[in-house]
């Protein structure tokens, strides 16, 4: 519950140990690196093109890995997500060094192979096209580039649909008199076009094909002695090579595939080397030393400290003062809290003056997702599922981690919630009683059944909200405390309780408060006495101090009225929070209602398969979509109710230099 001292690290070396230092500091990702200014005899130079270099390796490395993907992927699991990245030894890291040149030749390769399939499959395709283009002269007996004999002249082509040898008649005899040495012929027919021949004298050849261009005629000529029928033939048999062609060489890439494994290492190994080169070319030296500097957490300074210590070179670690905007912020919280910082990360990080929310809101996460999904099997299915696959995968990411024990947490929320309120499946206990053996038999709630006191549970939402609002309203205050604000304090914070204090008090004894509640609740005198007054003060207090800056007496007070009218907001807040009961009926009667569809089958054999099938779609579906309910309105009590009322969350997150990889785990670079 804790966010971090931040010290700012300055360190000055010689320049042979440039390199070695940063390696270390990569690999221990403690330290987030931050822009010295150049100074007199210090300059930045430039290592953008050894950057670029490793970044290209990477890329040769990906394009090689994506075409293993296509032509000899692995084999997955539905859960490969969670397994996290492989641990590499030191050794192989070092041998991904050594053989880098090989492997990208091999990568270079791969993917040179790939290129010459789609460039086979290619031409076999545009082969295919040119034979099926020639589908239509199959028929065709004659060669292709056929012109006719001595005396006579050939030609084929394409007219309109729908044309005949008399349409054609027609047309030769309409633009060519006296004109009827003419033989047309009618290949094959569609919808697209007629294919036709034509035979005339040599003599009349141009006004025929005149006569025929005029009605649409396009030649066809092809500069071959083959047949249609033999070419088309040859064509098929060449894209067929082709083929053969392609599946040889994905053979050769499927025989590459044992090196998958180095490509995913020299390609991480370039995005550990592009990411060092990056800060290589910011950090400014002279001619024999250089500067780095950056943000670490105090309680890492003396892991840096000894880091550096076999190079001769200064170590300095400073307090980084209030005003710095560039400092980090980096969380620490117990075990069970930790799991939420993602959560509050999505909304923003504390800033460094404020307190870190972490802990309270984790507990009233956990306790409002429980709340709204309200069923214990439901609760037991979540918390064995997430802590069944966290115990399977020791390598997941710590991300994912966090998240997955997350939900685990709700789900122990949910199943106590769900005991609470007697939900298991729903109703499954009363209803499989009843429909197959004929008894009643049910589960008990521990507390009550919100489904038959619905007016109850909106009662204890409601209390249950307004606790988390006057918490958040305390962070308030202790984070003005924490500034020395202490006139803040009291006109902000200790005023609105008064304020509000006084109003719960004059509402519970009221006849509006008994018919909602279903019953008259007496204060003690004492109490009941003092709410008035209670409410007074602080309407006042409120209106003469919230806006205690303005020093125009008549805008303070208005603005102070306008102050107060935001106990509406309160009321609407507290409103909102009626969510949890209609989330944790929801559950209930959707789950309620699949099991009385699965019972409608009634008893036996097939009653029982009907009910099963049903049981088991219906709670999944119910499951799922309660769960991701459940999940966005608690984070929305969080992020609109809770935080806006004292969070900033204007920190910005702690970045370390560090070794960002896909595929592997970076070995740690321990030595002295």
């Amino acid at each position: 519950m804790a966010v971090l001292q931040i010290r700012k690290i300055v360190i000055c070396a010689l320049n042979q140990d440039r390199k070695a230092i940063l390696r270390k500091l990569q690999s221990s990702g403690l330290m987030q690196l931050a822009d010295v200014p150049e100074d007199d005899g210090f300059e930045v130079i430039s290592a953008a093109d050894e950057k670029s270099k490793s970044e290209r390796e990477t890329a040769a490395c990906e394009q090689a890995l994506a075409v293993l993907d296509q032509y000899a992927p692995v084999k997955k699991s539905m859960f490969a997500s969670l397994e996290g990245k492989r641990k590499v030894s030191p050794a192989e890291w070092e041998n991904a060094e050594k053989n880098r040149e090989k492997v990208l030749s091999a990568a270079s390769e791969i993917t040179g192979l790939a290129k010459e399939i789609a460039a086979a499959n290619a031409e076999a395709a545009k082969l295919r096209n040119q034979a099926e283009t020639l589908k239509p002269w199959k028929n065709l007996g004659v060669p292709m580039n056929l012109s006719g004999t001595e005396r006579t002249a050939y030609f084929a082509g394409t007219m309109p649909p729908g044309t005949d040898v008399g349409t054609i008649f027609r047309i030769i005899s309409e633009k060519c008199d006296g004109l009827d040495a003419v033989d047309p012929s009618i290949i094959t027919e569609d919808q697209d076009q007629t294919c036709v021949t034509i035979i005339c004298m040599k003599s009349d050849a141009g006004r025929v094909e005149d006569a025929l261009r005029s009605a649409g005629f396009s030649k066809f000529w092809q500069n071959t002695d083959e047949t249609p029928a033999g070419k088309i033939e040859h064509l098929l048999n060449q894209a067929d090579d082709l083929d053969g062609k392609a599946k040889d060489l994905e053979t050769k890439i499927a025989e590459k595939a044992q090196i998958r494994g180095e490509l995913e290492v020299v390609s991480d190994l370039g995005r550990v080397r592009a990411v060092n080169y990056d800060a290589l070319g910011k950090i400014p030296r002279s001619k024999s030393a250089f500067v780095i500097t950056g943000y670490a957490a105090e309680e890492n300074v003396p892991l840096l400290a000894m880091l550096v210590k076999p190079f001769d070179c200064s170590f300095e670690a400073d307090e980084v003062p209030p005003d710095d905007e560039n400092a980090p912020t980096i969380l620490s919280n117990n075990a069970f809290s930790a799991t939420t910082e993602g959560v509050v990360a999505s909304y923003g990080l504390p800033s460094r003056k404020e307190m870190d929310p972490t802990t309270i809101m984790s507990f009233f996460y956990v306790f409002f997702f429980g709340m709204m999904l309200s069923d214990a099997a439901y609760g037991a299915i979540i918390a064995i599922a997430c802590f069944f696959l966290i115990g399977k995968y020791k390598d997941m990411d710590p991300g994912m981690k966090k998240t997955m024990t997350m939900f685990g947490y709700c789900g122990i929320s949910t199943l106590v919630w769900g005991v609470l309120f007697g939900g298991y499946f729903g109703d499954v206990v009363d209803v499989v009683a009843k429909v197959f053996f004929g008894k009643t038999v049910s589960i008990p709630a521990l507390w009550f059944v919100p489904l038959n006191d619905p007016m109850r549970l909106l009662l204890y939402s409601m209390l249950f909200g307004l606790i988390h609002l006057f918490v958040g309203l305390g962070i308030k205050g202790y984070n003005e405390l924490k500034m020395g604000d202490n006139i803040g304090f009291f006109c902000d914070v200790v005023l609105w309780y008064i304020f509000l204090g006084g109003l719960i008090l004059m509402l519970l004894p009221s006849s509006l408060f008994a018919s909602i509640a279903g019953g008259q609740i007496t204060l003690p005198v004492a109490l009941a006495s003092a709410a008035q007054p209670m409410a007074v003060i602080g309407l006042v207090g409120l209106i003469l101090f919230s806006q205690r800056d303005q020093k125009n007496p008549v805008l303070r007070l208005l603005l102070g009225l306008y102050e107060v009218y935001g106990v509406t907001s309160w009321l609407s807040d507290v409103l909102s929070y009626s969510r949890l009961l209609a989330l944790g009926l929801a559950t209930g009667v959707i789950a309620s209602v699949i099991n009385q569809m699965g019972s409608m089958a009634g008893s036996g054999v097939v009653g029982a398969v009907i009910f099963a099938v049903v049981f088991v779609a219906g709670h999944l579906l119910n499951m799922a979509i309660n769960i991701l309910g459940a999940y966005v309105h608690t984070n929305r009590l969080q992020y609109v109710e809770f935080f806006g009322k004292f969070y900033d969350g204007s920190g910005k997150p702690f970045d370390p230099f560090h070794a960002e990889t896909k595929y592997v785990t970076v070995p740690v670079d321990d030595t002295k």
